[in-house]
């Protein structure tokens, strides 16, 4: 037997209750907004970058570009407000994929002048 006030089940006119659905983005606390927004963009830039795969054929290193420079500029902007229990991750992440892309290129950057290092500083492994 279903609750009837589940927020899944249908109202009256069968259709859902999405006030009582949705979370309130103003209870969501910031560190969580920055740091998943953050895994998007290391995420995507990964699949860029043809690191979901052997073989893939999503890579496309114009858009790594794109997605690494935005988490560099959200991580370096917000790693003081969000703690060094956070940003630290972030932080490997993002050099793990800044070389990822050096690797990549067929024509590498001059240090300092890769994918976010405008924000990060020279990137070496």
């Amino acid at each position: 037997m279903t609750d009837a006030t589940s927020p899944a089940d249908p109202t009256a006119d069968g259709s859902p209750d999405y006030d009582a659905m949705t979370r309130d983005i103003a209870d969501v606390p910031a560190v969580e907004v920055i740091t998943t927004v953050a895994v998007h963009l290391l995420s995507a830039a990964a699949v860029n970058l043809g690191l979901d795969k052997p073989d893939s054929e999503h890579k496309d290193l114009d858009e790594a570009r794109k997605l690494i420079t935005a988490l560099a500029g959200l991580v370096t902007a917000s790693a003081t407000e969000i703690s060094s229990f956070h940003a630290a991750p972030l932080r490997d992440g993002l050099k793990s994929l800044q070389l990822a892309f050096r690797e990549a290129s067929i024509v590498p950057d001059e240090p300092g002048q890769g994918p976010g290092e405008k924000f990060t500083g020279p990137v070496f492994g």
